[in-house]
């Protein structure tokens, strides 16, 4: 388990928040631009990890008032190598290496993202701009710098795909962990213990074929969980149609657990959790 180097500038504000910089699920959301399919930032404890950079990411990097900087970027994570998660990864290594005039940072991704008979998503030149590329497995564990980050499980989702527990180093309680795209399976609450919980609910009711989560399958890990606070995210039209929002209360009242419904460019701050 390597370690990425870690610099603040002098008087830099360090900010423990989750950044939603985009809420869209699955593709017709991601196509229409419902909602931004631009992923999120983690930052916990000086150290910035850009979690699934899809279609949009860099833009919603330049347009974020202020404007959030790629090269303040520690790593980037792929769960998973679908369009939506992956499309900006190229450009935003690009970024966050100063247009490959500063190799630096990490990324961190399943193997078929890298190498896959011709269908990878991450191009060869711009893994050499890197400190390093980190294959996640499962039960893997990995470090950023002050952060570990575990992928405790494959999920079952078409493609190789890994949720996150991420924890600050020296800590035994898991900080936040996200819950990523697949179909729901027996046991997979119990590899997720963080005490703030993201899920991915990209269907309002589960369709035969489809490898992710419903509300009904939030509702039943949320309350086997019970976390201090469950976010709900990566909407499909479904999830759109019927109003975030409202799931998210009728959720809340249901488990007694915080329910948020993430929106595009949310923050939630992780400081008091």
């Amino acid at each position: 388990m390597q370690r990425a180097n870690l610099k603040m500038e002098k008087g830099e504000k360090i900010t423990d928040e989750i950044r939603f910089l985009g809420t869209a699920g699955a593709r017709f959301v991601m196509i229409t631009q419902f909602r931004s399919s631009a992923g999120a930032v983690l930052s916990l404890k000086g150290t910035n990890i850009l979690i699934d950079p899809g279609p949009g990411t860099l833009v919603r990097f330049a347009s974020s008032k202020p404007k959030l900087k790629p090269a303040k970027l520690h790593a980037i994570i792929l769960t998973h190598k679908h369009l939506d998660h992956s499309n900006d990864v190229n450009v935003m290594i690009e970024a966050m290496t100063e247009g490959g005039f500063k190799p630096r940072g990490v990324l961190l991704c399943p193997n078929d993202a890298l190498a896959n008979e011709g269908d990878a998503v991450v191009l060869n030149r711009y893994k050499g701009l890197l400190e390093r590329v980190e294959v996640l497995k499962e039960g893997g564990t990995y470090s950023v710098g002050k952060l570990e980050i575990n992928t405790p499980k494959r999920h079952v989702h078409g493609v190789e795909t890994y949720g996150l527990n991420i924890k600050v180093m020296g800590e035994n309680k898991t900080k936040v962990s996200f819950i990523v795209d697949t179909l729901y399976f027996d046991g997979l609450e119990d590899y997720y213990d963080g005490e703030v919980l993201v899920m991915n609910v990209a269907m309002y009711k589960s369709r035969e074929g489809v490898d992710h989560l419903c509300v009904d399958d939030a509702k039943k890990i949320i309350e086997a969980r019970r976390p201090k606070v469950a976010i709900l995210t990566h909407f499909g039209m479904t999830m759109l149609r019927n109003k975030p929002w409202e799931i998210a209360k009728q959720l809340s009242d249901a488990t007694g657990v915080e329910v948020i419904a993430a929106r595009d460019g949310m923050k939630f701050e992780l400081r008091g959790i």
